[in-house]
């Protein structure tokens, strides 16, 4: 297996449940190591026999080529991805480049690799998406479907789309046996800090601001990383090439409700916190440009069809990514960087 931003969030988690679930299996791992990849995250798997990391770029076809043949991938789970819509509105062409221009290198080389071999039918190529394809509900709208006419409304969510629709045009054009997954907000370890769950926690570990933008009246799916794990690894083993799978948690929050939670849990397993009740020192934020209002995911296609189902309701998802920053101080205090130091000041200064 090859694993493109395998070093990321979602990525990284979604090694680590590979690498257990099946540790007879060979897994490589592509990343940039860009702002958001952190090679520490896969710490733990460096000595493992079937684990091989490579620094490079998922734009780079000649180091895609030469990975699919020596290491003689079947499938392919691409992570790789620009993800943050603060930063596609600061900065959207790194996002064309490595979400649509990367994904096109990665999907020519897997159909070239694929054919090369007689195009057999266990081959794989995973392109793990997001639900922001999709555009923005209001209250009472129905959730996304599969079936949903796309409608972006970030260069981040527009350059997901357009890889989207190569992975989707490989498929019929070509009959790669690619598979489309768009996914709910995911949350849990080794979480960037720039994200709203991860910052509010060190936030308040650290006694600064909670920004919250707007009227905090925007409403998410959110989805456990393991449970997204699980997800994707039954996607990989049962679902269908040519078909797309939403993946929710059935746990719409209001962003302001979201982080009062966190609040809470921090306040209850947190001893010796800076400012206390941690609510206090909640802010509100202009809100940024673009910003959609309510986002839910229709999963009844993948717990009919292949019956995957999460696990984790979101007050316990969220105790247990509290308790991992709690206990991971060394992993995120190195990450807090001039950089995005300069970042955060740009993002929230009103």
């Amino acid at each position: 297996m090859l694993v493109t931003g395998g070093a990321g969030f979602i990525g990284s988690n979604f090694v680590h449940h590979w690498c257990h679930a099946y540790p007879e299996d060979r897994v490589v791992v592509l990343d940039a190591l860009t702002y958001a990849g952190n090679r520490q995250n896969l710490a733990t798997l460096e000595d493992k026999d079937h684990f091989r990391f490579v620094q490079g770029d998922i734009c780079d076809g000649a180091l895609i080529k030469k990975l699919l043949q020596e290491e003689e991938i079947n499938t392919v789970a691409h992570f790789a991805a620009e993800s943050h819509v603060d930063r596609s509105i600061l900065g959207p062409g790194a996002f064309i480049q490595t979400n649509v221009v990367g994904s096109f290198t990665l999907l020519d080389a897997f159909r070239q690799h694929w054919n090369d071999h007689s195009s057999p039918p266990d081959y794989r190529f995973l392109h793990v998406s997001t639900d922001e394809v999709y555009g923005s509900l209001s209250a009472d709208d129905p959730a996304f479907t599969e079936t949903t006419p796309y409608a972006p409304n970030s260069p981040y969510s527009a350059s997901k789309a357009g890889s989207d629709h190569l992975a989707r045009a490989y498929y019929h054009t070509y009959n790669v046996p690619t598979i489309i997954t768009n996914c709910s907000n995911n949350y849990g370890p080794y979480h960037y800090p720039e994200k709203l769950i991860p910052l509010m926690c060190i936030n308040i570990l650290l006694g600064k601001p909670l920004p919250v933008y707007g009227d905090g009246q925007n409403v998410r799916d959110w989805l456990y990383v393991l449970d997204h794990c699980r997800a994707l690894d039954t996607v990989i083993h049962q679902g269908k090439p040519g078909e797309t799978y939403n993946i929710g948690g059935n746990n719409e929050v209001k962003n302001i409700d979201l982080v009062k939670m966190l609040c809470r849990i921090m306040d209850e397993l947190a001893p010796h916190l800076p400012v206390k009740p941690s609510q206090e020192l909640i802010t509100f934020v202009k809100d940024r440009p673009g910003h959609d209002r309510r986002y839910a995911i229709d999963a009844t296609k993948i717990q009919t069809e292949l019956g995957w189902a999460p696990l984790v309701t979101v007050e316990e998802g969220l105790r247990q990514t509290v308790g991992w920053f709690l206990t991971h101080r060394s992993w995120w205090e190195p990450l807090l960087s001039e950089e995005y130091q300069s970042y955060y000041r740009q993002v929230y200064a009103s």
